[in-house]
């Protein structure tokens, strides 16, 4: 006779069950190729490396993406000379940015929600193969956050504008 686990706390099996069906089945399968590619190579190699290995994997796993392809960044509508190139767009939709650091810090992190937001792209992945253990970090930007951060920035210069001298105010 099979055993199943038992819900979380406050959950019944329904719900339980429902929040099975949540998770994203295109990060699970992007993170799967990842740990594979680190089980096989380990840490120490450049991102490069690492980078090669990991488009061997989705191809072998049938996970559609493009590598390094070139997506215009704009400014106040005005579309930026510099291009973005992100390791991989995997599924049309997901950002994947790899590294190969002893640890990451709040830039790398920093760095892919900033692409989320100047792609429009709402899901990102960034891949540390640096590590003994692959580290990975599923982010994802809402139109949501999107509003707030522009809403807290307005405020954040309204009120620096009613703190300045009198001669500095537009």
């Amino acid at each position: 006779m099979g055993y199943s686990r038992p819900p979380p706390p406050g959950q019944s099996f329904d719900s339980a069950a429902s929040m099975e069906s949540v998770r994203d089945p295109q990060t699970y399968a992007i993170i799967g190729a990842a740990m594979e590619v680190h089980r096989i190579l380990g840490c120490g190699f450049l991102e490069a490396v690492y980078q090669e290995a990991l488009t061997k994997e989705f191809l072998l796993r049938a996970i559609p993406f493009r590598r390094e392809i070139e997506l215009p960044i704009s400014y106040k509508g005005n579309l930026l000379a510099v291009k973005y190139k992100p390791d991989f767009i995997c599924y049309d939709t997901i950002i994947v940015e790899l590294k190969a650091l002893d640890r990451l810090s709040g830039k790398e992190k920093a760095q892919v929600i900033n692409y989320l937001k100047a792609t429009g792209m709402e899901r990102g992945l960034l891949l540390n193969f640096g590590t003994t253990r692959l580290e990975y970090e599923r982010l994802i930007l809402t139109a949501r956050y999107s509003s707030a951060y522009s809403t807290n920035i307005a405020d954040h210069n309204e009120a620096n504008k009613k703190n300045r001298p009198t001669s500095e105010r537009e």
